[in-house]
């Protein structure tokens, strides 16, 4: 195989592959803080991560897409469909920043707080029909003074910027 048949050697493939990458470790770093950290999500916090759940699988058809020889295009236009889910990602993020502020009020199902779930088998379904998520007005966790909201806004507008930078180096 010479470098240029290599895959590595085509920008679409790797800015594809690598936003793929770099998506999946952010969700994944907030599937961790969830699932071992014990941070349970509030109903907004939830909301951010969808736009990752359906970028990571474009960016993924984009890398196959050039692997696989398709039109340019193609490529192109998935990677930039993957930089604009994270711009959503990221204007949802600057919201629930806002709201952890107290800049602007949240949504009305966002109002309630919840401890951690139950251990007790018997207790699961009741609590299941009774507890909320956490208030999205109150910031789980705060590092170098941004939430997971705002570290949430600075990864989607980086993973934006890498989507918009592989689109145009993919021309």
């Amino acid at each position: 195989m010479t470098a240029t048949s290599s895959p590595f050697a085509r920008p679409g493939f790797t800015y594809s592959l690598l936003l793929a990458v770099a998506m999946a470790a952010v969700v994944g770093t907030a599937l961790g803080f969830q699932y071992i950290g014990g941070y349970i999500p509030c109903a907004l916090c939830l909301l951010q991560r969808q736009p990752y759940y359906y970028a990571i699988p474009i960016a993924i058809l984009g890398a196959i897409s050039s692997l696989v020889g398709l039109p340019n295009w193609i490529t192109r236009a998935l990677i930039l469909a993957a930089g604009i889910l994270m711009l959503v990602t990221a204007g949802m993020g600057v919201y629930h920043a806002g709201v952890e502020w107290h800049f602007w009020p949240g949504p009305a199902t966002c109002s309630t707080t919840a401890s951690s779930m139950t251990n007790n088998a018997g207790d699961l379904l009741t609590e299941l029909n009774t507890i909320k998520g956490p208030s999205c007005t109150d910031a789980a966790l705060r590092v170098l003074g941004l939430s997971f909201a705002g570290w949430n806004v600075i990864a989607g507008l980086l993973l934006a910027a890498f989507a918009f930078t592989g689109v145009r180096k993919a021309a």
